[in-house]
């Protein structure tokens, strides 16, 4: 089993509080769904014009294929080109199935169809797929075939039992993991929707699970994403994460308040052998804080996780990006996630049942060990764990201190906008003077908003938005969000369908050394003669680029820099007794504009109301 080095967890939060001293940036470029597709940059592709629900499940850059599920459909997408040589299986629910849907009162459009929310790779051949099933769960096996064969995608006959393995209400997320052809889920059990459960099924071993209707362990959870991580070097102790949002009372017993939440177990868990028979025995959950500090000190939180991106680093400190609701953008080091779950539990004490950190002797071996690995190398199954070790566990499956992101503080604050973040990915890009993080994040009006990360030391703000991109027609959600740095796209998806777009498109900056200069964009450079992609292995001495600063004057001497000077300031006339519409756009959003009025033979003078004569500038030595 082979691990990433290192990771970064990225998370996409929401809030439903008023934050302080946002910011509102405004994209460097935007650009439309018909305009992306005349530039050549992006691919659409749907089954059909009816909305059917679409959910990138799988990337498969190996065979060079995308894995989506919709409603009643199973596709295998062209990595390529998304809109070539498109398979689709079409997989319905039964007409028993559907019927016994709509006569307990589900929604017949929305509920009552086989909605695809499971596939992962099984083996080197097969891939596992599970659906709703018309409130009747369903699982099944597809051969995608190898590489070397040409459209295999064949749909086994044989179907099994989704019941653990993917929700029956397709609006309740279902998140899953395959690991060594066992199936690890987060979803919900039952018809009514009352049952939670982190699941292992599909396996030779006994199937475990969350200990039931215990809200110390899962209180109304949404499931957000789940990823094997490593932890050290020994393969035995890898954890599988989970991360969701949960439904928690307080103190008082009458509210319920949103946290979102980490929660881990170890793969090899086998359950207890007296107590938890069947369940965890390694199950611990942290809350995961994206938040900001008030100037009169209180903590405003961002509660509502909506994604996770877990990106790899060169740095050994692994790193978790979120994404929450209002939006804000959080970015977290594994090793400091790792340090919470190593820390004090949490436990309940007094009338109000304050949490305090536990002050009792802990059971060795600690709690939440994986057995066989490099801190317990005699023990091969949890069934070997002491009784208090399993009594431990299922009463303090909580750690008392929450995980904070990098600085204490979110990447990117959005609030007042008329959107929010929905999903997130993220690119590690090498420009001329370093490395950058790019973030494309997803919003609920349907665009992708290309941002660049800035050093937080340097003179400028911490990102910069360089372009937004209308992914989808209608304003239709993004659902789902795959990026492949290896192929340099983004694929996206929404109900409407699914859109593959290309992440830069550097010749729209402008045909002049300054305008690509300008622009900050670490994927493009100029090479002497256009803007271009920026390849950091290249030699050619021509290349300009200057992404932390953006300043044309050190960077494109000898080239066309003048003339871009010269036609920086764009003179506009008016007539006298007359209304003229004046129109400048800057070249970029680190540019400014200065309206200046002159009246007869008198010098110009800076104004924001009309005139005769107005003198709009670049001015390009305030970059």
């Amino acid at each position: 089993m082979a691990f990433l080095a290192a990771h970064v967890l990225i998370g996409l939060f929401v809030y439903s509080s008023t934050v302080k001293g946002s910011s509102q940036l405004q994209a460097r470029v935007f650009l439309t769904f018909n305009e992306l597709r005349e530039i050549k940059t992006s691919e659409y592709y749907s089954i059909s014009h009816h909305p059917l629900d679409y959910r990138i499940l799988l990337m498969d850059e190996d065979q060079d294929r995308i894995y989506v599920g919709s409603k009643d459909h199973i596709l295998s997408l062209n990595i390529n080109n998304i809109s070539q040589d498109p398979l689709s299986i079409f997989w319905p629910a039964s007409g028993i199935k559907v019927e016994e849907c709509k006569m307990a009162g589900k929604d017949p459009t929305h509920g009552c169809g086989n909605f695809v929310r499971v596939i992962q790779s099984f083996n080197r051949t097969h891939l596992y797929v599970c659906g709703s099933g018309a409130f009747s769960p369903v699982c099944t096996y597809i051969n995608r075939g190898r590489r070397s064969e040409v459209r295999v995608f064949i749909h086994s006959s044989r179907c099994e039992s989704g019941k653990g393995r993917c929700s029956f209400n397709p609006n309740v997320n279902t998140v899953s993991v395959m690991i060594n052809e066992e199936l690890f889920s987060g979803m919900y059990i039952d018809f009514m929707g009352t049952d939670a459960a982190i699941f292992r099924s599909l396996t030779k071993r006994n199937a475990v699970r969350t200990d039931q209707h215990n809200s110390k362990w899962l209180s109304e959870p949404i499931f957000v994403d789940a990823h094997l991580i490593p932890d050290g070097t020994d393969p035995n102790d890898a954890k599988v994460y989970f991360f969701f949002k949960e439904r928690l009372t307080d103190n008082s017993g009458s509210t319920k308040q949103i946290h979102s939440m980490i929660a881990r177990i170890c793969p090899n868990d086998t359950g207890g052998q007296r107590s938890l028979v069947n369940k965890w025995t390694t199950f611990l959950k942290a809350r995961l804080v994206c938040s900001v500090m008030d100037e009169d000190g209180t903590e405003t939180y961002f509660d509502e996780l909506e994604d996770v991106f877990l990106l790899e680093t060169d740095n050994p400190r692994t790193t978790l990006v979120s994404v929450f609701k209002g939006s804000a953008v959080c970015v977290y080091h594994l090793s400091e996630i790792q340090t919470v779950f190593n820390g004090p539990f949490a436990h309940r004490e007094g009338p109000s049942h304050q949490l305090i950190p536990y002050q009792g002797r802990i059971p060795y071996p600690r709690p939440g060990t994986c057995p066989g690995g490099a801190f317990t190398p005699t023990m091969q199954t949890t069934k070997e764990f002491p009784d208090d070790v399993v009594t431990f566990i299922r009463n303090h499956p909580l750690m008392f201190n929450p995980i904070y992101p990098i600085n204490k503080k979110p990447l990117i604050i959005r609030t007042g906008t008329d959107y929010k973040y929905t999903k997130i990915a993220v690119d590690q890009v090498n420009a001329a003077d370093g490395r950058y993080h790019v973030l494309f994040l997803g919003t609920d009006q349907g665009t992708v908003q290309k941002v660049v990360v800035l050093p937080t030391n340097s003179s400028t703000s911490g990102e910069l938005i360089l372009e937004e991109l209308e992914v989808f027609q209608n304003n239709a959600p993004i659902t789902t969000m795959k990026i492949s740095s290896k192929k340099q796209q983004l694929y996206v998806s929404s109900d409407e369908g699914i859109t593959q777009v290309s992440l830069h498109r550097c010749h729209i900056y402008g045909t002049a050394c300054a305008d690509c200069c300008l622009a900050r964009d670490p994927y493009c450079a100029w090479d002497g003669n256009s803007c271009s992609r920026f390849y950091p292995t290249g030699k050619r001495r021509s290349r300009r680029q200057d992404v932390r600063h953006g300043n044309p004057m050190t960077q494109c001497r000898g080239f066309n820099l003048k003339a871009y000077r010269n036609a920086a300031e764009v003179i506009q006339y008016g007539v006298k007794n007359n209304t003229t519409f004046l129109e400048c756009t800057p070249k970029s959003p680190q540019a400014s504009i200065k309206w200046l009025l002159q009246k007869d033979n008198d010098r110009r003078k800076e104004v924001t109301s009309e005139g005769f004569f107005f003198s709009a500038k670049l001015n390009l030595s305030e970059i």
